[in-house]
């Protein structure tokens, strides 16, 4: 893994991931906002390690880093035959699969990835020239799932901004921008499309404990596209969007149910309840690939239990006495509080069973 630094540099457009000859490129999120610093990843264990570390985070983005991970297992696989490498491919599957359990976008793209391979396979003849031609086909398909990202950001972002007066705040949580997806971003990608079209928008951004994202990722981001921003502690939610003039809270997703309950970022739902409570929509913004229409509501969603190190220690240093801390990464806000969920194929609002499924057959 090679690392080079951009020191203070300022990222007019922020690019999280992306594929070249060397490796897997990553910024390394948990660095920001003090450094701007990328890694080349040329494994794909040190891919999977990226995401379990959350060097790489945001459900979209994590679908992108898991089939970029695929092709860079597939293609630097030393395995001779399409047997060996079929074999090999299961491992690097597997092993990509046990980093983030919430984020339905990771098992989307795994399987995506292994039924690329088979379709790949098929005709492909058990020699060199067979397998090199698998390979590099497998390296443009992880090229070709990245643009798919920008492209659906783009269409969220137009759908979403339409929703949005052409002057108000916002209120959003955790990072749902350019560095979630890979793209301009989900929640922010809606407020930069409202911004190119000369709406006056403010954002309101919750710091996001214990992981800080909205703090460190979010309003760098608007920071660097100049964005208005304030940004708040998470105990001061209620206070704003009962007083300071909340047009709406737009969301991203990490996993959405199929009666619309959706996972998100520890907070969100309490942010759902108090926009409830004081007549503000709240929106979701995600891509088709976030749906788990497996699913029948967020009962059924698994919630990833971080460290306890997360919630006790603050850039390393202690800040409680050497206690039990509980940290869910994850909790599910239910449909009934949910105005509208925002795809690139669309706007689905209740009864979300019926309409989700629509926009999944939606060609």
């Amino acid at each position: 893994m090679n690392v080079a630094s951009q020191g203070e540099k300022r990222l007019r457009s922020v690019e999280p991931i992306r594929w070249t000859a060397e490796g897997v490129v990553m910024l390394d999120q948990r660095r920001l906002p003090g450094e701007v610093v990328y890694h080349t990843y040329t494994d794909y264990r040190e891919v999977a390690k990226a995401i379990k570390d959350m060097v790489i985070r945001g459900a979209p983005a994590i679908g992108v880093a898991a089939g970029m991970g695929v092709a860079l297992g597939v293609e630097r696989s030393n395995a001779q035959t399409l047997p060996e490498l079929r074999a090999e491919l299961a491992t690097i599957c597997d092993t990509l699969a046990r980093t983030r359990p919430t984020a339905v976008d990771l098992f989307w793209a795994i399987e995506r990835f292994k039924k690329r391979f088979e379709e790949l396979a098929a005709p492909a003849k058990d020699g060199a020239a067979g397998l090199a031609g698998l390979r590099a086909s497998m390296v443009t398909e992880a090229q070709e799932l990245h643009q798919e990202r920008r492209e659906a950001d783009e269409r969220i972002g137009k759908f979403g901004a339409e929703l949005l007066p052409r002057t108000g705040r916002v209120m959003t949580q955790c990072n749902a921008g350019a560095l979630a997806t890979g793209g301009i971003g989900t929640a922010l990608g809606v407020i930069r499309k409202a911004v190119e079209a000369g709406q006056r928008i403010d954002v309101l951004v919750p710091e996001t404990r214990p992981y800080l994202q909205g703090a460190r990722l979010t309003a760098w981001e608007l920071h660097q596209d100049q964005i208005p921003l304030t940004l708040i502690t998470d105990n001061m939610v209620g206070h704003f969007l009962k007083t300071g003039g909340v047009s709406a809270v737009f969301v991203g997703a990490d996993r959405i149910a199929r009666n619309g309950d959706t996972a998100n970022k520890i907070g969100t739902y309490g942010i759902a309840v108090l926009a409830r409570e004081n007549n503000v929509p709240f929106y979701v913004a995600a891509p088709i690939s976030t749906l788990d229409l497996s699913i029948s509501s967020g009962e059924e969603i698994p919630i990833e239990e971080r460290s306890e190190e997360e919630v006790t220690h603050l850039g390393g240093m202690r800040i409680s006495p050497d206690v039990r801390a509980a940290h869910p990464a994850f909790d599910v806000t239910p449909a009934r509080f949910i105005a509208a969920i925002i795809t690139e194929r669309g706007v689905a609002r209740a009864p979300y069973e019926k309409n989700l499924q629509n926009l999944v057959e939606k060609t």
